[in-house]
């Protein structure tokens, strides 16, 4: 029989420390409720030292987690750990996960500490953790550049001071496979007491071996898997958590090895933590990515309508991807969307129901046909906070090569409405130009991207941007089948988010 792996997921701590990609409280709690549906084992919430942000999360998360364990990172601090207590207190199933680093390169030029130091402060916050929390994990920050004999050390003192798991991080992505598998091997081999409690692996993806180093911790003998929906994280990124579960699950025949995770919730998981960031998911990603199931070549076409499995490894369903067919038209009645909605898996309130009928019935009044890619997009982006703020009345545009583009624009908040002129260099210039003079606040566009989303002259354009002022810069993004205005609904977003208090400015933040 497979044994399982332990899912943690650490999108909402390491993810987010990935540059842009900073979260709202309500953003977390949401991505929680859906990792929860995914059947994840762990969830991290964040690091309860590092903001009062971070601190509020954790509290949130404890409080609507009710099926997953759910971590807070804490230094080797006694302040560290009782921060992270204190935000876990009320979770059912809490877990402190204090860490410190174990290579010498760290010792030397972070922490100036020996080694011995780091053995004491090891077992001395593990023990000091474990009088607060039952369940304690311990990290050896860099752990695949420490010395192998001194890493048995720390690790066989965290046990001794009642770690329930042992971490064993690859922080900068810099081992490989075999590497790895031979670390793990060793670690099984002579950790005294190592059997008793779950053995981690934490990996980066700075030479893209993320999921190979975790894979092959695996076979070694790991037991439990610390991921990222997307791969998102520090630098180049984690492990994806997708890739991971579905090579567990595709290879079940090499790996026996199986895990909880309920594969058909992995497409909306990952198209809704892309949309909270801002984020697209690159075509080429592996397993969510729009060209995972694409077949372009008239070779592989023919062997797919001859037999999937001639080039399919998976089915889309199996990771709860719909197929792109055409399922509503404007004609289509509360009924039949209601009944879409809970095929393609959705359990909505009524209020986000109403409102993402309305939204329905608007799109289907532009476009003849509404696929169930565009009804992911349109239900991503029909969360009870999209519309707060400035909202979007009207807007008029004038532009061509022989004139200066100009822009009126109207927006309403809270009852109220204003409306200015601008001109500018070109028209999303020119619109800006308008609603910052509405807004009061001098912008900086830093990033404007835009993709389609479906196939077709009618399909819907979304774009995603990063602004910048006073300090402070937000991500947005916008959905519309015309393009300007999906351009000037991310732009809204972003001001919204910006003016909610969504700071990406640099916070303390955790390397492990």
């Amino acid at each position: 029989m497979s044994e399982n792996v332990i899912i943690f997921d650490t999108t909402l701590r390491d993810g987010e420390q990935s540059p842009g990609c900073s979260l709202t409280l309500s953003e977390k709690r949401e991505i929680a409720v859906r990792l929860e549906s995914l059947k994840v084992d762990v969830i991290e919430a964040g690091f309860a030292v590092a903001s009062r942000g971070d601190f509020e999360s954790i509290q949130a998360v404890s409080d609507q987690v009710t099926d997953c364990v759910v971590a807070s990172l804490a230094r080797a601090l006694p302040r560290d750990i009782d921060t992270a207590w204190e935000s876990l207190r009320r979770a059912r199933r809490p877990r402190i996960h204090t860490f410190i680093a174990t290579s010498d390169i760290h010792l030397v030029h972070k922490l100036k500490k020996s080694r011995a130091e780091v053995l004491e402060s090891a077992g001395r916050a593990v023990r000091y953790a474990k009088a607060l929390c039952e369940d304690v994990e311990f990290s050896a920050e860099d752990a695949t550049r420490s010395d192998p004999d001194f890493l048995i050390q720390v690790l066989g003192e965290a046990i001794r001071s009642g770690a329930t798991v042992v971490n064993v991080p690859d922080t900068v992505g810099y081992t490989t496979p075999q590497e790895y598998f031979d670390l793990i091997t060793r670690l099984r081999e002579r950790v005294p007491g190592i059997e008793r409690v779950a053995l981690s692996v934490h990996c980066h993806n700075d030479l893209g071996l993320a999921v190979a180093n975790t894979l092959a911790a695996v076979r070694a003998g790991a037991t439990q898997v610390e991921t990222t929906i997307n791969g998102i994280g520090e630098r180049a990124g984690n492990a994806a958590l997708e890739e991971v579960v579905m090579a567990l699950r595709t290879r079940r025949d090499f790996f026996d090895r199986t895990c909880r995770v309920e594969t058909a919730r992995i497409f909306r998981t990952c198209k809704l933590v892309s949309t909270l960031i801002g984020r697209p998911i690159p075509a080429n990603k592996a397993i969510v990515g729009a060209n995972a199931f694409a077949h372009e070549s008239g070779i592989h076409q023919h062997g797919v309508l001859a037999d999937k499995r001639t080039y399919e490894i998976m089915t889309p369903e199996s990771i709860g991807l719909a197929q792109n067919t055409l399922v509503l038209g404007k004609h289509s009645g509360r009924h039949a969307f209601d009944a879409r909605l809970a095929e393609m898996g959705y359990a909505m309130p009524e209020e986000e129901r109403v409102r993402a009928f309305e939204r329905f019935k608007d799109l289907a009044d532009r476009k003849k046909n509404v696929t169930a890619l565009d009804l992911e997009a349109l239900l991503s982006d029909t969360r009870p906070d999209a519309d707060s703020g400035y909202k979007l009345e009207r807007f008029i545009i004038h532009n061509g090569n022989t004139i200066p583009a100009t822009a009126n624009i109207r927006l309403s908040r809270a009852g109220e409405e204003w409306e200015e002129a601008a001109s500018g260099d070109g028209p999303m210039d020119a619109a800006f130009k308008a609603m910052e003079k509405i807004i009061g606040l001098s912008l900086e566009l830093e990033d404007y991207a835009v993709h389609s989303v479906g196939e077709g002259r009618d399909a819907q354009g979304e774009v995603v941007i990063k602004i910048r002022g006073g300090g402070y810069a937000a991500m947005g993004r916008g959905l519309s089948t015309d393009i300007v205005e999906a351009g000037l609904r991310a732009y809204l977003n972003a001001v919204n988010r910006m003016l909610s208090g969504k700071s990406l400015s640099e916070e303390f933040r955790a390397a492990s």
